[in-house]
């Protein structure tokens, strides 16, 4: 065991031996450290969180009252393999949240980026790869496997099914259920998720240049809201906007390989 002698930890708290506890971190009543556990610089845990297994957690988290962090994955495969769960720096983990590590199937390792914030009761499940700014809204649930890259928006109580992936600055509304992947700052709304657009504001908000803007939605017409067969459009609209770095990541994305079908707009 490694405690920082500037590290303020409450008297009730259980810290086994093995533990890294870094500076000036705070550890309040009732928490529970497993062995393996690092917690590095200013990590604060309120009370009653409990880390367990091969975890870090980076510096400046808080994590709230009630959170289990680390615990094994809820994979029926699982048969205590030594895997790992990486919670990067600055993020807020609120009351009841869980996260889970990978699995040997799923490449060992669940990695959570910088910045996030993940309200109550959020599910972050196995082997997923959770990227920096992600908003996690109350309830909101990720299966394995899943990829929700940069700036993504989950709204409360909607579900990633497993494998899917989220693009840069994406949201997906609350009650949403997504089945599909969804392309970079798209907008999904539905309790079966559709393609509702362009989250606009997002990108607005992230100061992105107007034509960049208007280029990305050109491309996002010419690609789902056309007669042409989603196919047979791509080619075309890469040659229109090519020099557009949003389009070219829009269609880099809708082209990669992936186990998962594309959300696309409703029919109706």
């Amino acid at each position: 065991m490694t405690i920082d002698p500037s590290a303020i930890i409450h008297s009730s708290c259980v810290i086994e031996p093995g533990a890294v506890i870094g500076a000036h971190a705070q550890i309040g009543p009732f928490c529970h450290i497993g062995a393996e556990v690092s917690l590095a610089a200013g990590v604060v845990l309120k009370s009653h969180v409990v880390v367990a297994g091969w975890t870090d957690i980076g510096k400046e988290t808080t994590i709230f009252p009630f959170a289990s962090i680390g615990h094994a994955p809820q994979d029926l495969k699982f048969g205590g393999e030594r895997t790992k769960l990486e919670i990067g720096a600055r993020n807020r983990i609120r009351e009841h949240a869980t996260m889970n590590p990978g699995t040997l199937g799923g490449g060992g390792l669940t990695k959570v980026g910088d910045n996030g914030l993940f309200m109550m009761g959020i599910h972050v499940g196995h082997d997923c790869i959770v990227g920096n700014g992600v908003i996690l809204a109350n309830n909101a649930s990720l299966g394995g496997h899943c990829i929700i890259e940069d700036n993504v928006v989950i709204g409360a109580l909607a579900g990633v099914h497993q494998f899917c992936r989220v693009g840069r600055g994406a949201m997906i509304g609350g009650l949403a259920a997504v089945v599909a992947d969804i392309i970079p700052m798209g907008m999904v709304i539905g309790e079966r998720a559709s393609l509702d657009g362009l989250n606009l504001v997002g990108l607005k908000r992230a100061g992105v240049d107007k034509d960049e803007i208007n280029a990305l939605r050109g491309a996002f017409k010419a690609i789902f809201m056309s007669d042409i067969p989603l196919k047979d459009a791509i080619e075309p609209t890469r040659v229109k906007y090519a020099g557009s770095a949003l389009v070219d990541e829009l269609i880099t994305f809708i082209t990669a390989e992936t186990s998962r079908s594309l959300t696309t707009p409703s029919k109706d």
